[in-house]
């Protein structure tokens, strides 16, 4: 899988962890920036990532920034993208399974390293359930 990563400088540090895991992981990442952890506007980096999505460059994104609020709203004017906030495992998992989530946004200053990984495993193993929630993604595609 292709996954592409997206931050500003708040959330700099768990991006470089994630990418290690990923990579880890056998995931191929593509990596938006931004680089250091100097203060940055996050939709240089994260606008990016959620379009190589939407473009079918990459099979889903993982965006970062202190609260995780900000880019999740960014990544969600990207028509295509379906961005989820998460900050426990089960959110990330009901973010695939219910809404396929096909980008996940995270909060460094929110939660912990070790669960920020464990909320990627999660919604990198689920699986959407389709059903009635097809009805329900087609119209949030469709922006009504």
């Amino acid at each position: 899988m292709k996954i592409a990563l997206g931050t500003d400088h708040a959330g700099f540090e768990y991006k470089e962890a994630v990418k290690k895991h990923l990579q880890s992981l056998g995931h191929e990442v593509q990596d938006f920036g931004t680089f250091s952890n100097e203060s940055v506007d996050y939709p240089e980096f994260v606008r990016p990532a959620a379009e190589s999505v939407a473009d079918g460059l990459c099979d889903s994104a993982v965006v970062f920034g202190g609260s995780g609020n900000g880019e999740a709203m960014c990544a969600n004017k990207v028509k295509g993208v379906r961005c989820a906030l998460c900050w426990s495992e089960e959110t990330a998992r009901l973010a695939k399974e219910h809404n396929n989530a096909n980008v996940l946004s995270i909060g460094q200053r929110q939660i912990n390293e070790e669960l920020a990984l464990k909320i990627i495993d999660a919604w990198l193993e689920a699986d959407f359930e389709g059903g009635r929630h097809i009805r329900r993604i087609e119209m949030l595609d469709k922006n009504l």
